[in-house]
C-alpha cells in the first residue's frame, strides 16, 4: 500500500487573519502553486483511490484542487483526525477501518503533524527531522498499517523539487 502525505500549500498569514484558524484560506499565490504542483505530479503517473483532508479550510482548497487536477472529485473525504490537534492514532484506526481496501492514499493536513506521523510510522518515534514544507509532499509504502514503525520513506519533495525551480 502506497500513502502520499501532502502540506497544505501557502494560506492567509496566521497573526494578520482575524476569523478562526480553521477558517483560513489559501493564497492566490498558493492555489496558483498548488495547481502547478498537483500538474507534475499527475506526470509522475501517481493515481489514488481515496483523497483524506482535514478540514481546515486551507487543507480542504489543496485537497480540492489535487482532487481536480487528477479528475477525482469523487474520492474526496474529510477526516477530523487530520485537522491541527488531530489524532494520529485515531486516523490509522480510520484508514485501517473505512479505507482497508484502498492502496494509495493521499493525506492532507497540517504541520507539524504531519511530519511527527511520517517520523512514527517510518521509525516509531516522532522525533526524525523531517520537514514538510508548504505544498510539499513524500510517498510512503508499507504491507499493513499501524500506529508505529511499520512503513519505509520512499521519497520526500519539496515544491521546488517538485516544480524544478
Amino acid at each position: 500500500m502506497n500513502l502520499y502525505i501532502l502540506r497544505h500549500a501557502i494560506a492567509a498569514d496566521k497573526d494578520s487573519f482575524d476569523q478562526p484558524d480553521s477558517e483560513r484560506p489559501l493564497t492566490k499565490e498558493g492555489s496558483e502553486k498548488m495547481r502547478r504542483i498537483a500538474k507534475e505530479l499527475k506526470k509522475l503517473k501517481i493515481e489514488f483511490d481515496i483523497i483524506l483532508s482535514s478540514p481546515f479550510r486551507r487543507a480542504k482548497e489543496t485537497a480540492g484542487i489535487m482532487a481536480e487536477e487528477f479528475h477525482c472529485e469523487e474520492i474526496l473525504k474529510f477526516s477530523p483526525h487530520l485537522k491541527v490537534g488531530g489524532d494520529p492514532g485515531e486516523l490509522i484506526r480510520e484508514i485501517n477501518s473505512s479505507y482497508k481496501k484502498s492502496d494509495s492514499i493521499l493525506l492532507v493536513g497540517h504541520e507539524p503533524y504531519l511530519s511527527g506521523l511520517i517520523s512514527t510510522l517510518v521509525s516509531g518515534k516522532k522525533d526524525l527531522a523531517i520537514t514538510m514544507k508548504k505544498g510539499g509532499i513524500c510517498k510512503l509504502s508499507f504491507g499493513s498499517l499501524t500506529y508505529g514503525r511499520c512503513a519505509t520513506l520512499e521519497w520526500l519533495m519539496a515544491p521546488a523539487q517538485i516544480l524544478g525551480e
